[in-house]
Formats: C-alpha cells, structure tokens, sequence
C-alpha cells in the first residue's frame, strides 16, 4: 500500500447492527447510473446481484480533520464479494481502503480487511473496450464469504489531493456488494440450433460451441487428454472454425473483408485495433497434455450479463500469471461463487465486456475457463494492461504477497501453460517479443522481450502476482517444457 494512514479506533453500537436490509430497487439501471444510484442486475441464468452503495464523504471519521470517505456499520442483503468503483476509470484511488463484514449465520464481525486500491489487470488504454460507456476506476475485488453486514473506511493518500485542483479522492465512490448467488444446477444440452427467439440461450450456445471440438454443447467441463492425443487440439485455436449455427450466408471465412479472424457469435470481423493477423498455430510435437478445464457453464456463467461476441488477437506467444488479490478465504468447494463474483465484479462494477482473466486457477488445482471465446482459441482478454494482445492470463485465486500458492496451483499452471503454449509452437523456456499497448513501464508501441511465462509485473510496475507466487514461475515453466517432451 502506498503513503502512511492512521485508522482510529470505531466503536459500533448495538443499534448499527440491527438496521433494516435496504431496500431492493424495482428494476435495473445502467452502469453508468448517476453516482447514489442503487443498481441491481438480475440474473438470468444462475441467481445472483449487484448492489451499489455511495460512499459518503468525511461521514466516517477516517484520519486527520476527518478526511476520506467511508460507510456506516449497517445490514444488508447478502453478498460475498465487495470492492470499490468510482466514475473516472483513469483516476487512481490514492489512499488506503478497509472492509469489516458480518458473516452470515454466525453474526461475528470480521476484524478490518485491506482492499488493494488498485486493479492493474484491465483493458489496455485506447483499445475498444476501454473505450466503451460505462467503464469505470475500481480496486481489486475482496472475497469475504457469506455476510449481511458491512462497514468501510477510506483514507486518501497524505500527497494526494495536493497538486492544484485535484480532489483527494476520485469522485463517485461507490462500494460494491456482489452475491455470486447458488451454485449452477446440473448441466443441460443446448441442443444443435439457437432458439428462435432469441434470449440467454443464444449467449450460452455460442459459448459452449466455441469449445467445439474438445466438448460438446453445454458440456460442464473439458476433459483431460494425454499426449500425444492433445496434439489434436490444434485444429481447434482457429477462430474462425466454430460451429456454423447462424452465420449467414456468404460469411464464411475467405470472403469480402479481412477474412482472417472472425466473431463466430455475431458473424462479425474483430475490430482491427484488436488484432493481428491471424496466425495458423504450428503446434502439434510439443503439445503437453491438455487438463481438465471446468467451462463457463460449469462455473456458472450468466451469459447474458457479458458483452455479446468474442474478440480475438492473432496468436498466444506468452502466459502472463496473476493472483486475483481476492484473499485465501475460500475453500475449493467455493471456487464457482469467487469467480462468478469476480465476472460480476468485472461486468457490472467495472463495466468491462466479460471477465478478465483467460483462466483461473483454485488452492485445489482446478482450471477454469475464463474469458468466453474457446479455450484453445487466441482470446484477448483484459489482464495485463498494455500486454493483452497475443498473451493469455492465468490468475490463481487468492493473495500471495505473504502467503505461499499450493503445490496443486503452481502444477496446474504448468500443465495449462504446456498444452496451451504448445499449441502455438511455443517453449516455456524461451522469451517471447511483444508490442506495448501503453503501460508504466513501456510506452505504447515499445517492443518488449519477455519471458515466455511471466508475471504480471513482468510487464507493469504493479505487486502481482505477489512475491510467493512470483518466485515459483521459474518450477512452472520447467515443469511446462518437461511435459512438452522438451
């Protein structure tokens, strides 16, 4: 945490503890609501919401004359993920950020939490997602389990708010309630066609169908294949080889345009900012086997809170690792509700197009599909800012700053970076040249040489992910190039 913050001593009385639930608006508004909007967004497919509740301004007594901003002790409806937004998604929160939460059942307080006041896995600067209505400033997420209650505090930096006409803290401080909601129920089949009318099935179908081959419609995970069988998986990091279901006629690839990468959701060319030209992957003799992958319908994806399409760059030349600074709070039978929490948190809070990251990874060593779009295919995603183009993020869940990743993630990093590397031709062991998208460490256009598995502070001057986790990449992508058969 940057700058030097004195949190006093809060006393809450009995009385704060037994406020009401507050209330639940009628309907849903846009992310960008005006700031003191309450905005909740229903989910179709798996239960779950979004609650937004402003942060008042010196209403909570937080450092010196009372500056900073903060929330009351209060209950409310259930969540188990907060974080905090604000309106201007190029401001930073310079300051100190604290949570306290009432668990569910038990009625026990939690002592104060940090909340990492920067989130520095994001869209790059310029690109079209960023560019989008609604985008918004926002802290890295926090997992705090089942609770009904909260109470925050946020000090601003002792040098922030000096410089002439800049406020101490960004404008439009909001805390996010997320409840990730039940676990999905039971996978079903999409069935060969989109339904006529066109609903959250359609988001669901062309999800899964990305996947094709490796499963089948509404399949709740990939299974695991050995070597040198995975060497087949190939042929599926085309993106424009998809599931035919809706395309129009005369939009196959080949025809007017840049055929070379397609949305197979919408039928539509990704955006050229957001590519390069396709290339073919070349992979096939290093292949490591490919793991078992829990898909976007195993977790519990709604699909319908996402953007529609799927955007995609022209390879995957390096694996950038992450953890989600969410906390080690969690057991692995949880693992859904943190990243549905995390992708509501993304989506709704932070207004960007689906989940960040292209994987997670649990305590426990399950991978998890990340970003729509294929697991084989070259999806962008919005975790390295600067560097989401032609790479794929691996995030494991939890905070590894002081605390140590299990053996199981560390192994299931390697297993996924030796398949999904192999399929582009690519050795774990060697270095990978990139293009900078603009960042704080290589302006925008830069050409960088990075290992080929890195950390994200390998290509942004940032903590993750974190000095445990950081320091065993180097048994990861050994590992990785033994079971490419290097």
């Amino acid at each position: 945490m940057r700058g030097n913050f004195v949190f006093p001593a809060v006393t809450v009385c009995a009385a704060a503890l037994t406020l009401p639930f507050l209330a639940t608006p009628s309907g849903a508004t846009a992310p960008n609501a005006p700031s003191g909007a309450a905005r909740e967004v229903p989910s179709r497919a798996v239960p779950g919401t979004t609650r937004s509740l402003p942060l008042g301004v010196g209403g909570h007594r937080l450092g010196p004359d009372g500056a900073g901003a903060g929330l009351e002790a209060r209950r409310v409806s259930p969540f188990s993920l907060v974080g905090i937004v604000w309106d201007d998604a190029a401001a930073e929160l310079r300051g100190r950020a604290q949570v306290r939460t009432r668990a569910i059942g038990t009625g026990a307080w939690s002592a104060w939490q940090d909340v990492q006041t920067y989130d520095d896995d994001r869209p790059d600067p310029g690109s079209p997602e960023t560019r989008q209505r609604g985008l918004r400033g926002s802290t890295a997420p926090l997992w705090v389990g089942p609770s009904d209650g909260v109470e925050v505090r946020v000090a601003p930096d002792k040098a922030a708010g000096k410089a002439a006409g800049k406020p101490a803290l960004p404008s439009g401080l909001h805390l996010e309630l997320v409840d990730p909601g039940a676990e999905p129920a039971a996978g079903r089949p999409l069935g060969r066609h989109a339904p006529a009318t066109p609903g959250p099935e359609d988001d669901e179908m062309a999800a899964s169908a990305a996947n094709a081959p490796l499963a089948p419609l509404g399949a709740t995970e990939i299974p695991a294949l050995g070597r040198p069988d995975s060497a087949r998986d190939v042929a599926a990091t085309r993106p424009d080889v998809v599931a035919q279901a809706g395309r129009p006629p005369g939009d196959e690839p080949g025809g007017q345009g840049d055929p070379e990468v397609h949305d197979p959701e919408t039928s539509a060319l990704t955006d050229p900012e957001e590519s390069d030209v396709y290339e073919p992957a070349l992979g096939g003799r290093y292949v490591g086997p490919r793991p078992r992958i829990v898909t976007r319908a195993g977790w519990g994806a709604d699909e319908s809170l996402r953007e529609r399409g799927f955007v995609y760059t022209g390879s995957v030349r390096a694996a950038f690792v992450h953890h989600t600074a969410s906390g080690n709070e969690y057991s692995c039978s949880q693992s859904g509700s943190v990243i549905r929490g995390i992708y509501r948190y993304h989506v709704v809070s932070s207004g960007w197009r689906d989940i960040g990251y292209n994987f997670l990874v649990d305590k426990c060593g399950t991978i998890y599909e990340g970003r729509a779009g294929g697991v084989a295919k070259p999806v962008k995603g919005a975790h390295t800012l600067g560097f989401n183009t032609n790479s794929m993020g691996i995030a494991v869940l939890g905070t590894f700053a002081k605390n140590n990743p299990s053996y199981a993630a560390v192994d299931a990093v390697a297993t996924l970076t030796a398949w999904k590397l192999g399929l582009y031709d690519v050795n774990p062991l060697g270095t990978a040249q990139l293009v900078s998208g603009g960042g704080n460490l290589y302006k925008k256009g830069t050409k960088v040489r990075l290992k080929v598995i890195s950390g994200h502070r390998d290509g942004y001057a940032t903590e993750c992910p974190g000095d445990r986790l950081y320091s065993r990449l180097g048994s990861a992508r050994s590992s990785a190039a033994r079971l490419q058969g290097r």
